[in-house]
């Protein structure tokens, strides 16, 4: 493996598959590890997936990509639109950031449409649902080579 990626996901994403499948569809967070795990070994990239509901340990976790990891993927869940403690600890990170989220948020509540992950991200993925990942990591592939 050339690189390693952590992919962040924040709360609620632990609840895929039952939470609103009409917007976040069927697949667990379970299948979408093996998805990205899949896709990553294609890339020949290491992953680390951490899904945690608690901002203080997002933030230890994307503190941790400085010196563990090659770049971050980040679904911040409802934390991209309210969180200033990420989005101050995202900008201490000198790697790639991408920004991703399973649904379209410009489709949605007039409250998603600010994240306060974007900013400091080389990109934001959003709308495509579990490929949404998939598409993230091939990018992210791209920024490392």
């Amino acid at each position: 493996m050339n690189h390693t990626i952590l992919i962040l996901n924040g709360p609620n994403l632990n609840m895929l598959g039952s939470r609103e499948p009409e917007i976040y569809g069927t697949q667990t967070l379970d299948d979408l590890q093996q998805v990205c795990i899949a896709h990553a070994a294609l890339l020949s990239i290491a992953l680390t997936f951490v899904q945690s509901n608690h901002e203080g340990e997002l933030v230890d976790a994307i503190q941790s990509v400085r010196s563990a990891h090659d770049g971050l993927i980040i679904n911040a869940g409802a934390f991209s639109h309210t969180s200033v403690a990420i989005h101050d600890a995202l900008m201490m990170v000198d790697k790639p950031i991408i920004e991703v989220h399973l649904s379209n948020i410009f489709q949605r509540e007039a409250f998603r449409h600010h994240s306060y992950v974007s900013r400091p991200a080389k990109g934001v993925i959003c709308g495509f649902g579990v490929n949404s990942y998939v598409l993230a990591l091939s990018a992210m592939k791209d920024l490392l080579s």
